[in-house]
């Protein structure tokens, strides 16, 4: 019998953790539910007890940190991540779980289907559709829903992965950590709720979608870096055209070089675009090393603990 844990990371959800966990308990009936509270003030680790999870502490803000707690700490073959707000269905659980194991996948994410704008904020739709597509165009592949709190991991996944974000990029993180690695992954669409009554969403718009696309930003200078520098070089060589063309004009006319700032300048602007594209291909050689590592790391580690 495979062991299956579920874990919910919970900041103030003593609201809706009770129907939560009574959702997976229901669906999964032979999984391990784990509540790891992040610093809550409304009760939830004793709501959570009294509902009979497994309930653990995290001291350090925010669910990147709570998810790399959980990552290190419980061991199992497969994993349900899932946010306690209860906007998530836990009968979708045994459809996702099915499918990874059936298809021998390392990751299954849960795709919102949303009825109306109470459940999905229009600008959070908008803002998940743009970031998700930003990363499929930037790393080679078609994602549904990058941002769903809903996922089901093998084994393996969950025991490499590095869990560097801090906070709600963790998402993003679980998606380019697969792509890099090549690994089998799948999706299923999944009824996504309204928060209960007295239930307050935790996500900021713009903080965290600024956060997300920070940490995009830096996963591409890392894990692609001759796209990242070529780019670069391209804006400092057309920045020191736009510059250096009108002075090399004049001497041509003139013999002479009265605008010697500018010249300097865009000359340094050159020079630096060609360093941009050294960079590019040292940090790609690199990068590659980085990725043949993570790789091996993780085929060392079975898909279950049965092999």
């Amino acid at each position: 019998m495979p062991r299956v844990a579920v874990l919910i990371p919970c900041f103030n959800e003593a609201i809706a953790l009770p129907g939560v966990i009574a959702g997976f308990r229901a669906a999964l009936p032979d999984a391990t539910i784990h509540v790891y509270d992040n610093n809550s003030t409304d009760g939830t680790e004793a709501v959570a007890a009294t509902a009979g999870a497994r309930v653990a502490h995290e001291a350090r803000q925010g669910k990147g940190h709570v998810v790399r707690r959980m990552f290190a700490d419980i061991d199992a073959d497969f994993f349900v991540l899932v946010d306690g707000d209860g906007t998530y269905d836990p009968a979708s659980a045994p459809a996702m779980l099915e499918k990874l194991i059936a298809e021998r996948l390392d990751m299954v994410t849960g795709v919102r289907m949303h009825e109306g704008d109470d459940a999905y904020r229009p600008g959070h739709v908008m803002g998940n559709a743009l970031l998700t597509g930003l990363v499929g165009r930037l790393f080679g592949a078609r994602l549904g829903d990058m941002l769903s709190g809903y996922r089901v991991f093998s084994r393996r996944f969950v025991k490499s992965f590095p869990a560097l974000a801090g906070g709600f990029e963790t998402e993003t993180e679980f998606c380019v950590h697969a792509l890099q690695l090549a690994m089998p992954i799948g999706e299923l669409p999944t009824r996504y709720h309204a928060r209960p009554a007295g239930s307050a969403s935790k996500l900021r718009t713009y903080r965290d979608g600024a956060r997300i696309l920070r940490l995009i930003f830096l996963l591409v200078k890392d894990e692609r870096p001759v796209p990242f520098f070529s780019w670069l070089a391209v804006a400092l060589f057309a920045a020191g055209l736009g510059l250096g063309i009108p002075v090399v004009l004049e001497f041509l006319h003139t013999s002479l070089v009265p605008r010697l700032p500018t010249a300097l300048v865009a000359a340094s602007l050159v020079i630096l675009s060609f360093l941009a594209v050294a960079c590019g291909l040292i940090l790609d050689s690199v990068a590659r090393g980085r990725r043949e590592m993570k790789r091996l790391a993780y085929l060392a580690i079975p898909w279950s603990a049965d092999g």
